[in-house]
């Protein structure tokens, strides 16, 4: 969903991105490698803090395939020998012979994401969409709008139409001001 608001439609994605590359471990995280992406397919790696490049893992013995994996996630792996004589094996990847990173194939609009966080119009919007995000909790829990009774398109309108009314209502009820007792 976030690859088809960056690139298809051209919108800059105010949402938070869910990621859990971060390790609690100890050991490296994905974060902790450099990728390099250039316009040739060869270059497409990912940099290790040793130095080393990760390649995109194949299958051995397999047809190449032509499109994007199943899962769309592409797994760089690293030299069995370049790990072995690593001085930060212990810090990179204890258990295994070699390191393994996945990469989403959407991982350049999920950067983009993270980047536009980052930024005080970010900061500006959430605050602004807290506001119109209550209303409709408000909507859902106290005024009963969690599911539609009246039927079809026109129905749906109407209801909708009576609880924002019941809804503002209630707002412009706290506006104006009760006279004080005498």
């Amino acid at each position: 969903m976030l690859a088809w608001l960056v690139d298809e439609r051209k919108i800059e994605p105010h949402i938070p991105v869910f990621d859990k590359s971060e390790r609690t471990d100890g050991t490296f995280s994905r974060n902790d490698f450099t990728y390099d992406a250039d316009a040739d397919a060869e270059a497409d790696v990912y940099v290790c803090p040793a130095g080393k490049t990760l390649q995109k893992y194949r299958r051995p013995f397999a047809a190449p395939r032509t499109g994007p994996p199943k899962d769309d996630t592409v797994r760089y792996r690293a030299s069995k020998r370049d790990c072995d004589v690593c001085p930060l094996k212990p810090r990179c990847c204890p258990g295994a012979p070699a390191r393994k990173v996945p990469r989403s194939i959407h991982e350049a609009a999920r950067d983009k994401a993270r980047a536009i966080a980052k930024t005080e119009t970010y900061v500006v919007s959430r605050r602004e969409r807290k506001k119109v995000e209550m209303l409709f909790a408000h909507l859902k829990r106290i005024l009963r709008l969690d599911r539609l009774r009246l039927r079809g398109p026109c129905g749906a309108r109407d209801e909708f139409l009576l609880a924002t009314t019941a809804q503002n209502l209630r707002k412009l009820a706290k506006l104006v001001a009760a006279p004080a007792p005498t």
